[in-house]
């Protein structure tokens, strides 16, 4: 498989037509060798041939989805403008269009009158949201589940707000036992609950968790900067469905168009329900923002400089591509959970490996079979190395004993983790693609159990 290049003819008609729109400015020189410019731009290109084929279904490994080919055609767009969209005087048209952008984002889980904007990222969004519910419910604690993101802890560190990892049950959710108690102390001003765990891809059981917010009083925040887009998807199990459908009920939210939105890095975006918390943005510059009474993204953003270019590309991918039930970006997504739970079974019926518990979303956690925890962790090493001599790219997880030890009763758990085989089926091709995949699986697990 070729890296996508039919699209180039489209850029070059795109930049004619937005030339058209400065038709009436005089010329100006650049100055530019492009004898140079190829010579670095073809080294550049051989550079970058030191990467993993992110692209392409035998990439499983990490969360890493290719931007769709309108998105990069957006993207490079802009970049003859090189909008900032931190104010209006830098990003006029593109500051509309992340205004329509985030609005169709907030759509999804119900909201009309919120407030939100695009950030670098997810972990910018994440600080954004942990600010406010600081200035919400100053010097309280943080609680995040012990499988959610490290920044929230990193986060609350350089917020200077206490923090406390609350443990998972057995199928790697935060536990409700565990979560009432630490309530109990009237210290937690902010429940972070992940909408799609990083590691086994679990999601927070927020409908308990927006109970215990009605009788102790704390903000909740759902990061769901992975799992977010998921609620379009149509074959999720009632309860993961009760989930997402009580996401319109937190108090803020973050999304990343980078992860399963079809963005290149970096998009991420934070939305809140209450539009009343711009108070917490106010501020005054003396030279930012005079040439128009509308809002001005960076009067409710952390951030400064703000790569425009993310939203139109943004905005180009949601116009081609509607968040919409049944439509083609929401098959996509189902087609990836689909993938995940056919791999599932094949491995749950194969007495080479051991599975940890299905999957809630798109992403698997398994292991090649072995009565010790120590040489579980060995043969992962072994498969995983293997299986990338294949062109097969997987990922690994260090998944604690004391998680593993309901799923697997007959290991002997010798060491206080496992490594694990993780894989993140992303792609709407891994479907097609199972196939192939498990071959290389069967011929690196055979190598790595050789009696």
């Amino acid at each position: 498989m070729r890296l996508e290049n039919d699209t180039i003819r489209l850029l070059e008609k795109a930049l004619a037509k937005l030339a058209d729109g400065f038709a009436d400015l005089p010329e100006v020189e650049q100055r530019y060798d492009l004898t140079k410019m190829e010579e670095v731009i073809m080294t550049v290109a051989g550079l970058m041939q030191d990467n993993y084929p992110y692209f392409h279904p035998y990439y499983a490994g990490q969360m890493l989805k290719p931007p769709h080919p309108i998105a990069r055609l957006a993207y490079m767009l802009s970049l003859w403008i090189n909008p900032n969209n931190h104010a209006l005087d830098g990003g006029r048209a593109s500051s509309a269009l992340e205004k329509e952008a985030v609005a169709e984002l907030a759509r999804l889980f119900g909201w009309e009158n919120c407030l939100g904007h695009l950030t670098g990222g997810g972990t910018m969004a994440n600080l954004e949201a942990l600010w406010v519910a600081g200035r919400c419910h100053p010097g309280r604690q943080v609680v995040a589940s012990e499988q959610a993101h490290y920044t929230h802890q990193r986060l609350s560190a350089v917020l200077q707000l206490p923090f406390q990892a609350i443990p998972c049950d057995e199928r790697a959710k935060m536990d409700l036992t565990a979560l009432r108690e630490t309530l109990e102390s009237g210290k937690v001003g902010t429940v972070v609950a992940t909408i799609g765990t990083t590691g086994p891809g679990s999601v927070d059981p927020l409908p308990e968790i927006l109970e215990l917010q009605a009788q102790y009083g704390f903000r909740v925040h759902a990061d769901a900067a992975y799992g977010g887009y998921f609620t379009l998807a149509d074959n999720l199990t009632p309860e993961t469905r009760r989930i997402y459908d009580s996401l319109g009920k937190v108090d803020s939210i973050v999304i990343d168009p980078h992860k399963h939105g079809l963005q290149p890095y970096g998009c991420g975006c934070i939305l809140y329900r209450d539009p009343g918390v711009a108070r917490y943005y106010t501020h005054s510059s003396p030279y930012t923002y005079f040439t128009s009474s509308e809002l001005h993204l960076g009067e409710i953003s952390l951030e400064c400089s703000r790569a425009g270019a993310a939203a139109v590309a943004l905005w180009a991918t949601q116009k081609l591509l509607p968040l919409v039930p049944d439509g083609e970006f929401a098959r996509d997504l189902a087609q990836s959970r689909h993938a995940a739970l056919t791999l599932y079974e094949k491995i749950s019926a194969d007495p080479r490996f051991k599975a940890l518990f299905p999957p809630e979303l798109d992403i698997l956690v398994w292991a090649p079979d072995g009565p010790q925890a120590s040489q579980i962790s060995a043969r992962t090493e072994v498969i995983f190395h293997a299986a990338a001599q294949e062109n097969l790219h997987l990922a690994t997880l260090k998944v604690s004993s004391a998680l593993l030890r309901p799923h697997w009763p007959q290991v002997q758990f010798d060491q206080p983790t496992v490594l694990c085989l993780r894989s993140c089926l992303m792609k709407p091709e891994h479907e097609a693609w199972l196939d192939r995949l498990w071959q290389i699986f069967d011929k690196v697990t055979t190598a790595a159990n050789p009696e």
